[in-house]
């Protein structure tokens, strides 16, 4: 007969071996998923640096080849000297809100998402000086209603865990201004920021190409960096 003992260490050894068989998937613990979400809601602060002005909006509005003043009192002049011209304003700080729709939801992965926004343009006052010189220029209270479709990649974790989100939307807008200019515009943007649960902060560089036709066809570029806090759920 088998000895207690050593029956004993059998029984162990094989409750062992049992134990080793068992796939290793059925000792895994659930992982819970982040909930989708479906709609951002956000409040942007805008800075704006001039670019390319000498060609868009001031060579437009003069007709002439225009370049930047060197140690003169006024900014910019036309290369044969006829005409010189002053920015008395640019403003460079300006404020938008936008919403961003994701029809299949924004969890973890790539999704579709659509996104609209209201933004201020800087406004840009303008003095004319010397022969055939047009008359002072000026855009006040221009706000671009843009419409865009983009892809946002997330990587969101669950609960108020860290997450994070870049995203990049092209599409077009409209611009309406004091006086009852109006215009259009064309834009990309591409960014990405950082999210805990519903709260999130974006940082995003915006191109867009703004053409207006009063008081003659005419077009400047504007590329905002954006800072942008977000609400999402």
């Amino acid at each position: 007969m088998i000895p207690n003992s050593a029956l004993l260490v059998c029984c162990a050894l094989a409750a062992v071996f049992a134990l080793g068989s068992v796939p290793a998937a059925a000792q895994d613990y659930p992982t819970t998923k982040p909930r989708r979400q479906f709609v951002t809601i956000s409040l942007d602060w805008l800075n704006t640096e001039p670019l390319h002005f000498a060609s868009h909006p001031l060579e437009d509005l003069v007709g002439r080849e225009v370049a930047e003043a060197q140690g003169a009192a006024h900014d910019y002049e036309t290369r044969d000297g006829e005409i010189r011209i002053d920015v008395r304003e640019f403003r460079k700080r300006n404020r938008g809100v936008s919403l961003a729709i994701y029809p299949l939801g924004l969890s973890a992965g790539a999704t579709l998402g659509i996104r609209g926004g209201i933004e201020d343009l800087p406004a840009i006052r303008l003095d004319f000086e010397g022969t055939d010189a047009p008359g002072a220029y000026a855009l006040t209270g221009a706000r671009a209603y843009d419409l865009g479709v983009g892809i946002y990649v997330a990587d969101r974790s669950p609960g108020w865990g860290l997450g994070s989100q870049a995203f990049v939307v092209g599409g077009l807008g409209r611009i309406k201004a004091d006086n009852g200019r109006e215009g259009r515009r064309m834009f990309a943007e591409g960014g990405g920021g950082l999210n805990v649960g519903p709260l999130g902060v974006q940082l995003a560089v915006k191109f867009a190409w703004n053409t207006l036709d009063d008081p003659v066809e005419h077009r400047f570029l504007t590329i905002p960096i954006t800072l942008r806090g977000t609400l999402s759920f």
